[in-house]
């Protein structure tokens, strides 16, 4: 493991924003750039300078701020090559399975449509965690504005891959409102009992659910589980292939 620092804090009304650190090399790296003035705020605090941009998608509230951080710091925008005609001053386009690096630290870019046709996960494997941007939250999943469900199953099945104790980033705080609509369609669960519990807590105390890990959301996520039989019976899909029950379970949860 290196000398890595990761610094997360609450942006506009429910994004996360990460700035990624470096000690060996002074490099930084935002994830994605909801809030310019909140990340250079951030970034000054710690004693950091921004050095790198890491788009995971062109959704505004992820890269609607890259203009602002780059002429605050001249910092290199590395995005998407797939949505390179809607993130603009793109310098360094990455596509599935490219690296990318913070000094020697290396991300690997997963290729995971779905939420937009474009959308890209950042990994480290090294240092045990990843950047998911909005394919997978915790205890949910990212709508399916751009790409298919036979995509995103694809996607999430990519990230459910990643070692159980890898540490995931998701963008936004959405987990008590995913907890609610999980155990409706999960309701006997204890895994997810357990981590809706604990979410509550969390939230009360005005404490983040974010990150969370591989292991914790295949135990207790319903959209990285539509093999279980309990949740197939439940939604009367017994049969069904695995992306028509996570195409159900999106559904469901889109009308919640």
């Amino acid at each position: 493991m290196s000398e890595l620092s990761i610094r997360q804090f609450p942006c506009l009304s429910d994004n996360y924003g990460f700035l990624i650190h470096d000690a060996a090399s002074g490099e930084t790296v935002t994830i994605d750039t909801p809030d310019p003035e909140r990340i250079l705020a951030e970034a000054k605090a710690a004693g950091w300078t921004i050095t790198q941009i890491w788009n995971t998608h062109h959704h505004f509230d992820h890269a609607g701020g890259n203009a602002a951080i780059k002429a605050a710091t001249g910092a290199r925008i590395v995005a998407p090559g797939y949505e390179a005609d809607r993130i603009p001053g793109i310098d360094q386009p990455v596509h599935d399975g490219d690296s990318v690096w913070l000094g020697k630290i290396e991300a690997k870019v997963i290729f995971t449509p779905g939420h937009t046709s474009g959308h890209i996960v950042y990994s480290l494997p090294d240092e045990g965690v990843a950047f998911v941007g909005d394919t997978l939250f915790a205890l949910g999943c990212g709508r399916l504005f751009e790409g298919t469900p036979e995509q995103m199953w694809t996607s999430l099945s990519r990230l459910s891959a990643l070692p159980d104790d890898t540490v995931i980033y998701c963008a936004h705080e959405y987990t008590q409102a995913n907890a609610r609509f999980a155990l409706s369609v999960d309701p006997d669960n204890p895994a997810l009992r357990a981590y809706a519990a604990n979410v509550d807590a969390r939230r009360a105390r005005g404490e983040a659910t974010i990150p969370t890990t591989i292991a914790a959301e295949k135990a207790a996520n319903p959209f990285l589980r539509p093999a279980d039989r309990a949740i197939r019976s439940r939604l009367g899909r017994a049969d069904a292939s695995d992306v028509e029950v996570f195409a159900e379970i999106r559904r469901r949860k889109d009308a919640f």
